[in-house]
């Protein structure tokens, strides 16, 4: 009974801050419980991973001929590359160069005159890793300017993603923000194509006589068919290169087909035009400063944008020798307009493409955030109305009021007197879980208040460990302080062995788990330490008052 005076003090010091605490900090609710969609992504890591070697092997190549190395062919095969040289001397210049400048990308074998470059599995891992981070931080900006409170956003493995919107009223905009790739390149236009018989033609192809190649929108994008004596046949390529390829015609390696989209009043695709430009391209999103909403000259919705200070010079000097060339605005790998440069162009610009005005305030969102480093796809959703968690909430208050209830009345009836403190220190510890969370910015989800009510007979059960000890301490005939001493100093060991066990296993969800099961490993973690707490130490303090200032009132 040391010190008693200033045990009760700092009991009411914190009982007073908690009550604080919980009545002006409100407490984040989770998706379930307040509404929104919860989104599983999937990193495309392999089609980023063939589009760097994609490129490798174009400046390889070009790397080989500034050598003066003669290359037969050089092809990738998935994120393989197969190269054939003239001879075997030059396979072995070729190996040394290549290992020079991608010794820590590729393996490099050799055969004769033949090279095969294969991707290390060091590097593969580690750029999946890099992959994986940047995708997180690129949603993470994405998602903060869509001004989400309390956003979710964590990686759930090597390549996936889980975001949580909780609140979200538009969730078909929030998933077409999160998962625009929003690769935003400047290229060289080569050429323009009205139709795709014009672009096979004109690329070396021959459609046979009598026959037309067109071109249907469809929900999934362009469908080609070839059109003869009134039949119409699908034609099924990947690409605008393979179409060409199949009717004979060939793109040059440094040039690529893209396609535009052309709409309607409504937004709806109706037509296609075709571009012919150069691969490499003259900026790219990279260099962006900052992207906003606008209008064009003729008071249609536009996104302007600014460069940096490196970009602004790269493009002012490229502008400056093509004035009367045209220039493709290309948007993951759709081109949105291809202006013809009029004069020297700054760190100013605009796209413009036929946009709504949401469609330009989201493209200015993405373009801002930066673009992704790989496509994502949504492999998991949930949408959780706001009437659902509504609902669930109410219920989980009242199935914490009638768990607080009817343990109260147990503790109260079994231990009388013994249990008034039992009950008192209980909701101490309601009060002191609550503030908690809502100070330390937890979120409470509706496996939370699972934990929550879990919280409520973890404490009261350390009462009772201790009470029974003395009621044992108390027939043996001890009077009634010893008693209360060597019930607590027994019960302790026991109390602390299975608090500590617990805490383990909610540590181990916590890690290992994801949204609600955190938001339960959370509130569980909080309960046992405020539980250890209010169930020993408070409890203690207000027996000790009983026994020392009206012991006849106790009673066990």
């Amino acid at each position: 009974m040391k010190n008693l005076k200033w045990k009760v003090l700092f009991i009411l010091a914190v009982l007073v801050g908690s009550l604080y605490v919980a009545l002006t900090k409100p407490i984040n609710l989770g998706l379930d419980l307040k509404g929104g969609t919860h989104l599983v992504l999937q990193i495309e890591t392999q089609k980023a991973l063939e589009n760097e070697v994609s490129a490798a092997l174009r400046d390889i190549k070009r790397s080989l001929e500034e050598e003066n190395l003669p290359v037969v062919s050089a092809v990738r095969k998935g994120t393989t590359i197969e190269i054939e040289m003239l001879t075997a001397d030059a396979a072995q210049k070729a190996q040394e160069l290549i290992k020079e400048d991608y010794g820590r990308m590729f393996a490099i074998k050799r055969n004769g005159n033949r090279l095969t470059l294969s991707l290390k599995p060091s590097y593969v891992s580690k750029e999946i890793d890099r992959l994986a981070e940047q995708a997180l931080e690129t949603i993470r900006n994405r998602i903060d300017q869509l001004g989400v409170a309390e956003p979710v956003i964590v990686r759930n493995g090597k390549d996936r993603i889980i975001v949580e919107l909780p609140g979200v009223k538009n969730p078909e905009r929030a998933k077409k923000i999160i998962g625009k790739v929003a690769n935003l390149e400047f290229k060289e236009v080569v050429a323009e194509f009205r139709s795709p018989n014009q672009m096979i033609v004109n690329l070396g192809g021959k459609v046979p006589p009598g026959a037309s190649v067109e071109v249907e929108p469809s929900p999934t994008g362009p469908k080609f068919f070839l059109v003869e004596e009134g039949r119409k046949e699908p034609i099924k390529v990947k690409n605008l290169e393979e179409l060409v390829k199949k009717f004979g015609g060939n793109v040059p390696e440094d040039e690529q087909l893209l396609l535009q989209e052309i709409k309607n009043k409504e937004g709806r695709v109706v037509a296609y035009n075709f571009f012919l430009v150069k691969r490499e391209p003259i900026l790219t999103g990279a260099y962006l400063k900052d992207a906003y909403p606008s209008q064009d000259e003729n008071g249609l919705p536009a996104v302007s944008f600014v460069l940096n200070s490196q970009g602004a010079k790269i493009f002012r000097n490229y502008t400056k020798h093509h004035i009367g060339t045209r220039l493709a605005i290309v948007l993951d790998n759709k081109v949105q307009s291809a202006p013809v440069i009029r004069s020297e162009i700054g760190a100013r610009g605009q796209i413009s493409g036929q946009f709504t005005y949401q469609e330009a305030r989201d493209l200015a969102i993405v373009l801002r955030a930066g673009a992704l480093p790989a496509p994502v796809k949504i492999v998991e959703e949930t949408t959780v109305g706001p009437s659902l968690g509504k609902e669930s909430v109410e219920k989980g208050i009242k199935a914490g009021v009638a768990g607080i209830i009817i343990v109260m009345l147990f503790m109260l009836v079994y231990y009388k007197t013994a249990g008034i403190a039992a009950d008192a220190a209980l909701l101490m510890n309601v009060i002191i879980l609550w503030a908690l969370m809502a100070l330390i910015g937890a979120t409470l989800t509706l496996p939370g208040i699972a934990g929550f009510i879990l919280t409520i007979g973890m404490s009261v059960d350390a009462n009772v460990i201790i009470f029974e000890r003395i009621k044992e301490e108390l027939r043996k005939g001890r009077n009634l302080y010893s008693a209360v001493e060597a019930g607590f100093a027994r019960a302790w060991g026991t109390i602390l062995d299975s608090n500590v066990t617990t805490l383990i296993a909610a540590a181990v969800l916590f890690q290992f788990g994801t949204g609600p099961i955190k938001g339960f490993a959370v509130t569980l973690s909080l309960g046992i330490m405020t539980s250890m707490f209010t169930a020993v130490f408070v409890t203690k303090v207000l027996l000790d008052l009983i026994v020392k200032y009206k012991p006849k009132l106790f009673k066990i």
